[in-house]
């Protein structure tokens, strides 16, 4: 069996050579989406600035813009003979000695280099005597900087400069950065077509009615929709395959035509119904088979390249997961989804982070030896932000409620045995936790 860590570097490694020879990026369709609509979706064109940030000179405090060359220093006097409002400049003339009344955000006139703050003048205790709408003067109580809180124009982006890069996954403040450049579209990547398909004569779909003790319902679909809910992906939904060898054939054939990855779920095993590992080895390869770790070792990496004398234009890569939900969910977390991301176009530093926290185990685990083990608990936080995590004392693969009832795996390594209270473990919490 191969480990986890070396699955996963393998995944990555194949992935990388799918993007830049299989399916280079450079080659893949583009699409133009509103910027509103464009969270998650990878970036397929550096966006430049089409102007200066901020666009003028503008003012970072309430206070007073003063002419060049006028004394600033403490107890000078300065005569206003104007103001300076966000979305309406101050547009009169001005000479050594004067300055305007300034707003936060408001335009720096040309003449003036320095912006006093209010409370550095005698301002609060003039202002109920002040008529503004003639010349008056204030009082500097302190010396005023050349310069001081001024927002010089393109400080903070120059017009032509490139603020994103391709294969970026867009986020909220990347949205609220272009919204601010006035741009409403992004070119993208056309989302990957991910194909799904359940295994298993006992499986009947949601909705329908059970009509037999040996039928459970097909929850597998459902939960991986749903985890790849945030993937800018089209899922295509396959259904449900009987466990007939000549139908599975049909039905991994039908998806490779038209997905660029094939998700199963069930049917990778050794037993005498599981057949999706022979129609894999039919239609193209398995690169691994078996990972050590617990739940979820039958776990198969492969990719399809079509039928005899008739190869597809591209490997459909195929990811070949256990029937049990437990094994279902681990196996997404920590090879489907990152290899998702990076098929996606999505650069490194965009991929999402596998998040890992120390706890203080609250009680004893037991754990045999050979294969990396992902045990439910419940993480919480102390007021003075240590963490703690308690594990289920029951870990059997097969207990949907208690993987609802968690909210993290504690993750112990494939040499290590049984873990006693208080000691220090590595927890993942859910993803879901903290997205």
């Amino acid at each position: 069996m191969i480990t986890m860590e070396a699955l996963q570097s393998a995944i990555k490694q194949r992935v990388e050579g799918y993007n830049n020879n299989d399916f280079a990026l450079q080659q893949r369709a583009i699409k133009t989406c509103a910027l509103q609509d464009s969270r998650n979706q990878i970036l397929a064109q550096d966006i430049s600035s089409p102007f200066d940030v901020p666009r003028q000179n503008v003012s970072a405090m309430d206070g007073y813009a003063i002419v060049q060359d006028s004394i600033i220093s403490t107890d000078s006097t300065i005569e206003i003979v104007g103001e300076s409002q966000a979305g309406s400049a101050y547009n009169g003339k001005l000479a050594a000695g004067q300055g305007v009344r300034i707003f936060t955000g408001a335009v720096v006139p040309d003449s003036c280099d320095t912006v006093i703050m209010q409370e550095n003048t005698n301002f609060t205790a003039i202002k109920d005597m002040l008529d503004k709408s003639k010349p008056y003067t204030i009082t500097l109580s302190q010396t005023a900087q050349i310069d001081s809180n001024i927002r010089k124009q393109g400080e903070e982006i120059e017009s032509g400069e490139a603020v994103l890069r391709v294969g970026k996954r867009i986020n909220p403040t990347d949205i609220s950065l272009l919204a601010n450049l006035g741009i409403s579209h992004v070119k993208v990547f056309e989302p990957l077509i991910i194909g799904l398909l359940a295994t298993g004569d006992e499986l009947v779909a949601i909705g329908n009615e059970l009509t037999s003790l040996a039928q459970i319902y097909n929850s597998n679909t459902l939960t991986l929709k749903t985890l790849l809910a945030d993937l800018p992906i089209t899922i295509r939904d396959y259904g449900i395959i009987p466990d007939n060898l000549d139908k599975t054939t049909a039905a991994v054939n039908e998806a490779m035509q038209d997905c660029d990855v094939l998700i199963s779920t069930a049917g990778v095993s050794v037993g005498d119904y599981d057949f999706l590992t022979t129609v894999i080895e039919q239609l193209g390869q398995i690169n691994h088979y078996k990972v050590a770790m617990k739940p979820g070792k039958p776990f198969v990496f492969g990719e399809l390249l079509g039928e005899l004398n008739k190869q597809l234009d591209k490997p459909v890569l195929y990811f070949g997961l256990p029937g049990n939900p437990l094994s279902t969910v681990v196996g997404a977390l920590q090879f489907v989804i990152p290899a998702l991301w990076q098929m996606s176009g999505a650069s490194l530093a965009e991929q999402p982070m596998q998040i890992n926290v120390k706890a203080t185990l609250t009680n004893d685990i037991k754990k045999s030896v050979g294969r990396k083990d992902f045990q439910r608990g419940v993480l919480t936080q102390s007021a003075a932000g240590e963490y703690q995590v308690e594990c289920f004392s029951r870990q059997q693969s097969h207990r949907i409620k208690q993987l609802s009832l968690a909210n993290c795996f504690i993750v112990l390594d494939k040499d290590s045995g049984d873990v006693a209270a208080n000691s220090t473990v590595i927890v993942q919490p859910f993803p879901w936790l903290h997205s």
